[in-house]
This record gives C-alpha cells, structure tokens and sequence, in this order.
C-alpha cells in the first residue's frame, strides 16, 4: 500500500500481482507525472481507479490512468481496452449533468447500493457509500487484509471538511462516516494510536486517534452553533461569535475555494433548517 500526495487529493495505491488499483485519480494536468510515481513501483497495469466522489481533483485524470490498463470486472464494459473506473452511482449522475466534465473522466461501473465488495491483488476491497456527506456520492475504500482506510473528503487533516450543499452534502452525514469509521472499521495498535491506517482526502497518513480528534473537533463545533441557533441569534452574530476560533490554527482559512467562514455558514445553514435535530 503506498500513498501519494502533492497532486491535488490524496490517491492511494495498492500494488499486487495481478494490477495496480488506485482510489481516486488527482486533477487531468499531472497524470502523467502520477503514472511516472506509480511506475517507480510497479510495471503492473491499472485494474481499478475507486473514485470517492465526483469532484475534479479526485476523477480528472481517470482517462489518461485508465489507459492502457486492465478492465478488472466482468460486466458490460469488459471488452474495454482500459482500466475500470468504479464509484458510486451519483458520482456518474453528476458528472454526466456537467457539461464541462469530458465523459472519458466519467465512471465505467457502478452501486447504488449501501456497499459493493470487490476483489483485488489477494485482497478485499470494500467500497461504502456515505449518504449525504462531503456531497451525495461520497465512498470509502476499506483494503480489508492491508488494514487501511481511504475516505476521500470526509476526512481533511489540512482544512475544515468541505460541505457541497448543492450536491446534496451535510456535516452530519460527514459525523456519521467518521463515526462509522471509528466503531466497526478502525481498531488501534494500543492506547488508540496506530493500528488501522487512515488515508484522508488531504494531508499525511492518520491512525484512529487522528480520526476521533477531527471528528471530536467538528462535533464540538456543530454542537456550538446549534446552540447559537436554538438562541435565535443570526448568522452574522454566529459568525462574529468565531466558534471555531480554537481549532482555526490547524484547519482555518481566510482564502481559497473553501474559508472558515464559508465552513461555518454551511454549518448555520444546515443546523437552521425547519425540523433539523
């Protein structure tokens, strides 16, 4: 199992026998220096690209990896002459609405159900949907035999997590991921530190007390301002209350595509809807 990180989401690889199987494919503009990461690894094609969701920096170069690969599923697309591109159904939906997105990016198979359980290079992979979370079609790879864990964007060790409401995303779909992870998947070494690998969508490689600290920091953020809301005080008010002032020196920004503030209207947002609990 090997990481590799710099070229927009973190991708995982897992290196066997029979192929190389990626999760998640980093943005179109640096597949070639990514095939040449993979390649001081191993000579092996591309059997599967997982993506974790639909957003460029994690399907942009699933075209230029797939080529040249191994189609690993026996399915309608098995005569392809390319690796398989599997994710969830809604990373398809979205992709093929946008009309920007090149359909040579777009997913060759896909679930729509809770999980879908593959097999690769000896090993399990258990690919699970998170409802509702960083956006509608959001997945994690567990490489059941290797003991690690890729969670895409529910998961970001370098910013607060990004919530795309327009895609269906919530904070608390991103709570239930992380505590599913943390109850029936994750299982530390001793003293809640190493054991399961945790693989975020940004930043360095995690245990399960990496996992339980973000999770703990965003509950205690949500819990926060659902209490600012229940008052009845304004977005404005939350805003200039900075309730997530003591965690901002790890995971704040004041610009980019996704801000602290941006992070904590979203949380407003959600938390003031009409019957939100």
């Amino acid at each position: 199992m090997y990481l590799l990180y710099g070229a927009g989401a973190n991708i995982t690889m897992q290196v066997g026998e029979e192929a190389v199987v990626l999760v998640d494919s980093g943005p179109a503009a640096l597949s070639e220096e990514i095939r040449a990461a993979i390649r001081t690894v191993s000579k092996k094609p591309i059997g599967f690209i997982i993506n974790t969701s639909a957003d460029p920096d994690h399907t942009g170069g699933n075209e230029n990896l797939a080529k040249g690969g191994v189609f690993m599923l026996q399915s309608a697309n098995s005569s392809m002459p390319q690796a398989s591109v599997v994710s969830h159904l809604n990373v398809l939906n979205r992709m093929t609405a946008d009309k920007a997105t090149a359909a040579g990016t777009w997913p060759t198979d896909t679930y729509d159900s809770a999980d879908w359980k593959l097999y690769a290079n000896g090993e399990p992979l258990i690919i699970e949907h998170v409802p509702a979370a960083h956006s509608d079609g959001d997945s994690i790879v567990f490489f059941r035999k290797s003991d690690v864990v890729s969670t895409g964007d529910i998961f970001d060790m370098t910013k607060y997590p990004l919530i795309d409401e327009k895609r269906g995303g919530t904070l608390q779909g991103i709570l239930n991921g992380l505590n599913h992870i943390l109850k029936d998947i994750a299982v530390a070494k001793q003293n809640e530190e190493g054991g399961t690998y945790i693989i975020p969508g940004r930043g360095r490689a995690c245990d399960r007390n990496d996992l339980a600290n973000y999770r703990d920091m965003l509950t205690i953020i949500r819990d926060r301002i659902a209490g600012m809301v229940k008052k009845g005080m304004t977005l404005d008010q939350v805003k200039a209350s900075r309730p997530t002032y003591d965690y901002d020196g790890g995971y704040g920004a004041e610009e980019g595509p996704w801000t602290t503030s941006m992070f904590v209207e979203a949380v407003f947002r959600e938390l003031s809807r009409r019957g939100n609990k």
